[in-house]
């Protein structure tokens, strides 16, 4: 079975080149980040006439998370980490969708961005972090085989970046950010692309900016995190690159492991 991410950025525009990646890679669970509609906006139907069923956690705008499973229903299991968002009377930011699909857990993320750095974006994307290993602390505590996927918006590696120099003062570089992904693998999960690609070089974003798909300007910040269970179950992982070149393209290319069964 394949359980892949991708950030669409933004699905009503983004809808025929999302739906011709489903039919061209078919996979058994694909998660996406910012969606940015709300829920009333999500566009079921044209999953459902494909075979998808699915189940969201839209925003006006911004952010959004789905999940979308091939011949059933994602079963609900929770939604957002508790955690409000940096501005004063905000309330919670639309970043995190959890489900069981197929006896599998499949936690869905779109981590904040922490620009500009520092300030209070950037303390929101570290507490964000922290509650996240909260919450995957408790998901290993019950045993589950686990995928935890998404835009981790955390370059983790020198290696996983085209210039280290042009990228040193991004909130995604920074070495708090880097320290709290590393403390996630820590704690016993298998990063998959990095696994199976441990030299680097691999990317899955490229920015609409300065010619950066055309000239492979890219990094790697999309993740795929899997428990012991499921890495012992790994066949392969890889980004889904050319569709980064595609018409009206996301900045952001899918990502995929396949499992065996």
């Amino acid at each position: 079975m394949r359980i892949a991410s991708f950030n669409i950025n933004g699905i009503k525009a983004r809808l025929p080149r999302l739906k011709e990646w489903l039919e061209e890679t078919r996979p058994t669970v694909a998660c996406l980040q910012e969606i940015k509609t709300m829920d009333e906006g999500f566009p079921a139907e044209e999953f459902e006439s494909m075979g998808y069923q699915a189940i969201w956690h839209g925003q006006k705008s911004f952010n959004g998370v789905a999940i979308l499973a091939d011949g059933e229903k994602p079963v609900e299991i929770q939604r957002g980490l508790g955690i409000d968002g940096p501005k004063d009377g905000e309330g919670e930011q639309a970043r995190y969708l959890e489900a069981e699909v197929r006896g599998l857990r499949i936690c869905n993320l779109y981590l904040p961005n922490g620009n500009p750095q520092p300030g209070p974006k950037f303390e929101y994307k570290l507490a964000w972090m922290e509650k996240l290993r909260t919450r995957l602390r408790a998901i290993w505590e019950e045993q589950v085989p686990a995928v935890v996927l998404g835009d981790f918006n955390v370059i983790p590696e020198d290696k996983d970046v085209w210039s280290v120099r042009a990228m040193a003062s991004d909130a995604l570089m920074q070495p708090e950010s880097r320290d709290a992904y590393a403390r996630l693998l820590a704690d016993g999960w298998t990063d998959a692309i990095d696994t199976l690609n441990p030299r680097g070089g691999v990317w899955t974003y490229w920015d609409y900016q300065a010619g950066a798909w055309q000239r492979d300007h890219g990094f790697r910040i999309d993740h795929l995190l899997l428990s012991p269970e499921l890495a012992d179950r790994m066949n392969a992982a890889g980004v889904d690159r050319e569709y980064r070149g595609r018409e009206k393209a996301s900045d952001h290319a899918p990502v995929w492991v396949d499992l065996r069964d």
